[in-house]
């Protein structure tokens, strides 16, 4: 295996799975990392999850929140679905290096598809990784097989493509995930001068003020919205293939998702007509757990006669500690 050790798995590698000892705000000799993805932060890519700042058994992530699960450390930039990963989007070098180490050939597959094969040992999937000035070294992960266009050795500029995100590796969704050490220990790119500690307000961290700008800290984001002829699943959201409604669909769907949802969050979806009165509405109870993904769709079986012409809409929210947090209106026409 070609100089893959590093590649080796997303979510430990020995001694760098713990973060390392705090250092200045700005490290002497940082790299300043760019946004390392082709995307638009809430609109057609959103962060999953931190880096897991937390020691021991629980989890916090840079601000003290739940955007992380034990152990994580790396930023997981996500995709909303599939269709959006098969229509290419690129992985960019945060900062000026040289290639340390490739691995391509690995399938892009859901590890929880039926018949997906092992990825023990090779957890990263299909990655690169680059060593910058100074004992720095960023590493890119779940890139898609055949993607990476960059050679061990090479020397790369900030922003240069380095691949595509894909679906490699141990994952269930398109995503990158970027991880920053140094001297081989995992660096928090938002808080690297603080050790295992957390909270505060917003802050550049290794991040250029551009990058910053893009990735403001939400608790919560909407991934997916729409319509459909049939109910929906989880896995058929994530395909990005939904049929969408007509005149003479049997039963109208409107669905939402969200990611990263807190304790005690009420989800709530209302499908209305073109009168403006609702069809269907559904509000769920307080959410138990934090929750990586949220799922919700209402639906209304056709009337006898026929849908009337118009434009149909539905609104999404999600309710915290009694005020709306997040919203979303959508619409289509039958």
């Amino acid at each position: 295996m070609r100089r893959a050790l590093l590649l080796r798995t997303t979510f430990a590698i020995g001694a760098s799975a713990a973060l390392a000892a705090p250092v200045t705000a700005q490290p002497p000799g940082a790299p300043s990392l760019a946004f390392p993805v082709a995307c638009q932060p809430g609109r057609t890519c959103e962060i999953q999850h931190y880096v897991d700042r937390d020691p021991g058994p629980g989890v916090r992530d840079h601000r003290c929140g739940t955007m992380t699960y034990e152990g994580h450390n790396g930023v997981d930039i996500r995709l909303p679905d599939l269709a959006a990963q098969r229509r290419g989007v690129a992985v960019l070098a945060a900062a000026p290096g040289r290639v340390r180490a490739v691995r391509d050939g690995k399938p892009d597959i859901s590890v929880k598809a039926v018949g997906a094969p092992s990825v023990a040992g090779e957890e990263c999937g299909n990655g690169v990784a680059i060593t910058h000035a100074g004992g720095w070294e960023t590493q890119y992960c779940h890139m898609a097989r055949g993607s990476i266009g960059v050679a061990e050795g090479q020397a790369v500029a900030a922003g240069a493509p380095l691949g595509r995100i894909g679906l490699s590796g141990l994952t269930e969704y398109p995503h990158l995930h970027f991880t920053v050490r140094r001297a081989g220990r995992v660096v928090d790119p938002f808080r690297p001068d603080a050790g295992q500690t957390c909270g505060g307000g917003a802050a550049a961290g290794l991040w250029t003020p551009e990058a910053a700008a893009r990735m403001p800290y939400r608790a919560g984001a909407i991934l997916n919205t729409g319509f459909s002829a049939t109910p929906v699943s989880q896995d058929q959201i994530e395909g990005g293939a939904i049929r969408a409604p007509d005149a003479g669909a049997g039963v109208l769907v409107a669905y939402a998702r969200a990611i990263a949802l807190l304790p005690g969050d009420e989800v709530e979806l209302d499908l209305k007509g073109p009168d403006g009165v609702s069809l269907a509405r559904s509000r769920r109870p307080p959410l138990a757990n934090w929750r990586a993904q949220e799922m919700i769709y209402v639906g209304k079986k056709r009337p006898a006669a026929g849908w009337p012409r118009g434009i149909y809409s539905a609104e999404y929210r999600v309710w915290r500690k009694g005020t709306v947090v997040l919203s979303r209106r959508f619409q289509t026409r039958l």
